[in-house]
């Protein structure tokens, strides 16, 4: 599996996790709030900001009814129109630079997911590092196309996309010479249910198509991300925000500070956890081999007395021969004098 490299970060297997901390609408359209945002990613230990870039005019039209508004009660977004919702949501494009100036001082990986061919221009004009498919676009051809000849590396949320149409898009992208492609399993609700993840969909994307693999998590707490990684996401991407308290258009089921700081501690040791297949004592072990059960003389013996099991126990520690041979043992004679507590070994017998 290939492993990719975005500024300094590497994404494979043999890394921690590359932790993106998605900022979408959580800035309320505040500026300040933005950097605050981006201040406490930093803290919290992810290693990527991203942002989405697109205007309500380029995502959709300004039309107040029919399918153009939300009347579902179930959705979280219900009572506006998409046009309404998208005005509220994005991030003034004049923000990107000071934003990703921010997350440059702080160590953070800066990137964003444009939404159509205008906003791929405007963020190759801040030579972003990388971009993001989101699950909603990801059967864009058009724009999976544009965004993959710039050459750099792509991230694509798989969403509701069928078998047959990520095949497509992995073609698109590689037709187009990009070749550092990152796959993340994605449902797409808002918020998700751990019960409708699936994410044992990770390792059979992976070897389907021969990327590095993760998960886009729209559920709530980091159990979710935390067991991905044991499957093998090498990207975890979780919505962002300062305080859920505080409102805004995804702050519901994004995570706050300490959250992602968990994440950031518990996605690494679960990868730490991963290592490779070992039988038998690993190094750090070897200590504890004395405190398994072997087999020791339990009362004082003299030559030519016979092990009975009054006199052999299997007992801690482990110095004397293994328990397996207990019933061999039974029966034979000792050769010399043996002092209760002697671990038994092959010698001493007659």
């Amino acid at each position: 599996m290939k492993e990719i490299t975005i500024q300094n970060r590497t994404i494979g297997a043999n890394h921690p996790p590359f932790i993106v901390a998605e900022m979408s609408g959580n800035h309320n359209q505040s500026l300040d709030r933005a950097l605050e945002i981006v201040e406490a990613a930093a803290k919290s230990g992810a290693h990527a900001l991203k942002l989405q870039t697109y205007t309500a005019d380029t995502m959709t039209l300004e039309v107040q009814e029919g399918e153009f508004y939300i009347d579902d009660p179930n959705n979280l977004w219900c009572g506006k129109s998409l046009h309404d919702l998208y005005q509220k949501a994005y991030t003034p494009w004049e923000w990107h630079e000071p934003i990703f100036q921010r997350c440059q001082e702080l160590g953070l990986i800066a990137f964003s997911t444009p939404f159509d061919a205008t906003a791929v221009d405007f963020l190759e004009s801040l030579n972003v590092p990388c971009y993001k498919i989101a699950s909603f676009e990801n059967a864009d051809l058009p724009l999976i196309r544009k965004v993959a000849e710039t050459g750099k590396p792509i991230i694509i949320s798989t969403g509701m996309a069928t078998l047959a149409e990520l095949d497509e898009t992995v073609r698109t992208v590689r037709e187009a010479g990009c070749e550092d492609l990152v796959l993340l399993k994605c449902t797409s609700t808002y918020p998700a249910t751990p019960d409708n993840t699936n994410i044992v969909t990770i390792p059979h994307m992976r070897e389907l198509f021969d990327v590095q693999v993760g998960l886009s998590d729209h559920t709530m707490g980091i159990g979710v991300a935390v067991a991905s990684v044991a499957l093998g996401a090498t990207v975890i991407e979780k919505h962002f925000t300062l305080s859920r308290a505080d409102g805004g258009v995804d702050a519901t089921f994004s995570m706050e500070p300490e959250e992602m700081a968990q994440l950031v501690i518990n996605s690494e040791r679960a990868w730490q956890s991963l290592g490779h297949i070992q039988y038998g004592p690993t190094e750090a072990e070897q200590s504890s081999m004395i405190f398994r059960r072997s087999l020791y003389v339990s009362q004082d013996m003299k030559a030519g007395d016979v092990f009975t099991t009054e006199n052999l126990r299997s007992v801690r520690p482990g110095l004397g021969l293994a328990p397996k041979y207990y019933e061999i043992v039974l029966g034979k004679q000792v050769n010399q004098y043996v002092k209760k507590g002697r671990p038994v070994t092959w010698e001493m017998l007659g």
